[in-house]
């Protein structure tokens, strides 16, 4: 699932799309089917961007990945769940309207910029309105078609914590890799391998002092690096706009998002993708599952480098401001901390109510995930579905790092039907309910004997 809009959209949350529809917009008519649905979708509008993206892919050819990204697409207003289709689904739910099929989207299904299996068919899902810039649009449209079929071309998605990436080297040394790659994606040449060189060091440098952390980069960077490089890559500029478009967003986008363990491969995956366009041709049908963007670079451009001691390295950070930098980090590092002890405080000390994760979907804003050491992953916003119910969260939730339970501070108004607390609300199914927990004041929910 993809739960991160694409670079033109500085990260906004994959669940509230950021944008609202102008007021006074007129509709396109309903037939006499679709009575039923009211469409808070400009139905011509949304024909159109289904143009525009089977434009894109048409263009492409299949070119880029061997297969072609042209297929079942959805528009989803997250205010009111009114959903349109491309195409008919398999279950006749949608129902044909003005060009397009339309309906609405049961509670059951999380609504975010992603792939899903819904209705009998795979599609890809948009939130709406979608942006007025034409590249923005783009990079999302194609983005979200490549996750579609990414199962299929050997690169399933996988979706690690990234921890390492809120802490303070993990920040520092991320950061100087990304400047590097600004000026190589710039420059020529020399210049070009010398930034290369570097970004490369301070990559290998970062992931030799967090174990397992080259893994996990990896993995995102295979998952949601190249559904933004193929949007980057499909998107209308021109091959040298391409370029100078993903630097630009190095250069303003880390200052606008709170947390980098989600958000990374964003910039990561166009950059290093980009670049092996040039140097390695064909590289998109040799890649694997496991692979390193990075490594694959290295090798085609016949960098051959070894590790250097820290103080070389913060030699060569001058280059890239790395001083600046270094400041800026600590004292993030020091706010972070104290917001880290402040959802400890909720999420761990205090009481709490105890999900089980059975057999979940679920939407997030990945720019604003905390890592908390030793337990899992802050959510300060969420929306859960799951057998047991839907999770609405507006301030802080905890899912466990083996994944297994989701943990929000204890309910302070408790219905056979319903839960709610400090800052999210609970609505359960059938054939389950609120007990309380092990310690004074926990609760958790189980199914009904």
């Amino acid at each position: 699932m993809r739960f991160l809009i694409s670079l033109g959209l500085l990260f906004a949350s994959s669940t509230v799309h950021g944008q609202t529809q102008k007021t006074g917009e007129t509709q396109s008519p309903v037939s006499k089917h679709a009575a039923d649905v009211t469409s808070t979708i400009d139905l011509a509008v949304a024909k159109a961007r289904f143009g525009e993206a089977k434009h894109l892919a048409k263009v492409d050819g299949g070119q880029v990945w061997g297969k072609s990204l042209d297929g079942p697409m959805l528009f989803v207003d997250p205010r009111t769940r009114f959903v349109v289709g491309n195409q008919a689904d398999a279950e006749g739910l949608l129902k044909p309207a003005a060009g397009v099929f339309i309906g609405k989207l049961p509670p059951s299904v999380p609504i975010a910029n992603t792939a899903c299996q819904w209705a009998g068919v795979h599609w890809s899902m948009d939130l709406w309105p979608l942006q007025d810039d034409e590249t923005s649009r783009s990079i999302l449209l194609m983005h979200e078609s490549w996750h579609r079929i990414q199962a299929d071309l050997g690169l399933p998605p996988i979706d690690p914590p990234n921890a390492h990436l809120d802490t303070m080297p993990g920040r520092y040394w991320l950061q100087l890799e990304w400047r590097a790659l600004a000026r190589a994606l710039t420059s020529k040449d020399a210049e070009r391998r010398e930034a290369l060189e570097d970004a490369l060091l301070f990559r290998m440098h970062r992931r030799g002092l967090f174990k397992g952390s080259d893994r996990e980069e990896n993995q995102l960077e295979l998952h949601e690096g190249l559904a933004e490089y193929t949007g980057v890559k499909l998107c209308p500029l021109a091959p040298a706009q391409k370029l100078l478009f993903v630097a630009r967003q190095i250069e303003t986008l880390p200052e606008q998002v709170a947390s980098f363990v989600r958000s990374f491969a964003y910039l990561s995956g166009p950059a290093y993708g980009l670049l092996l366009d040039e140097t390695l041709p064909g590289w998109r049908g040799k890649l694997k599952s496991g692979n390193d963007l990075g490594q694959l670079l290295a090798e085609s451009m016949n960098l051959k480098h070894v590790p250097l001691p820290e103080a070389a390295l913060k030699e060569r950070a001058r280059r890239y401001n790395g001083e600046k930098l270094w400041t800026r980090e600590a004292t993030r590092e020091e706010a972070r901390l104290k917001r880290v002890a402040a959802f400890r405080q909720i999420l761990v000390d205090g009481p709490v109510l105890v999900l089980p994760l059975l057999k979940n979907q679920m939407s997030f804003n990945p720019s604003q995930l905390v890592p908390l050491e030793g337990k899992g992953t802050i959510y300060p916003t969420l929306t859960l579905s799951d057998r047991w119910g839907k999770l609405e969260v507006r301030k802080a939730s905890l899912i466990m790092t083996d994944h297994t339970k989701v943990v929000v501070a204890a309910p302070t108004k408790v219905e056979p039907t319903s839960l709610s607390g400090d800052g999210w609300e609970l609505r359960l199914e059938a054939g389950w309910k609120p007990v309380k927990g092990a310690r004074v004041g926990d609760w958790k929910i189980v199914e009904e004997k």
